[in-house]
Parts: structure tokens; sequence; C-alpha cells
């Protein structure tokens, strides 16, 4: 299986982890993973994905959201 590129977006407030992700989508076109630590963040940078014609898929870990998008 692939192995997806990781970001850490904790600690940061939007509109920051959905630029992350913007940045990481163009040179990972296949999908990137990227940890959030607030429900802003998971839900922006989930609707970024989506909107970018990836699979969204959200993980919890403890307090943490792991935002994994796929082709």
């Amino acid at each position: 299986m692939l192995q997806l590129v990781r970001v850490d977006a904790r600690g940061m407030s939007c509109p920051q982890p959905v630029l992350m992700a913007k940045k990481t989508l163009e040179s990972n076109k296949n999908g990137f993973e990227i940890l959030v630590d607030n429900n802003v963040a998971k839900e922006n940078v989930s609707r970024f994905v989506k909107n970018a014609g990836l699979k969204v898929k959200v993980e919890e870990i403890g307090e943490d959201f792991l935002v994994k998008a796929s082709k």
C-alpha cells in the first residue's frame, strides 16, 4: 500500500491547515494525511479535499483528527 505524506497542522488555526493541505496536494496528487487538533480545521480541510475531487476519511486519534485524502 502507498504510504501517504503526513502533515502536522496541530496548533494552527484556519486558514493555515487548509493552505498546508493545498500546498501538500500540489506535490502529492494521489493523496496525503493531515493532522489537526480542532473541529473547525477538520471541517475546513475535509471540505477542501472534497472540492479538490479526492475522497475524505477522518480518524480520531485521541483529541486530534487525522484527515486522509486519497484518489
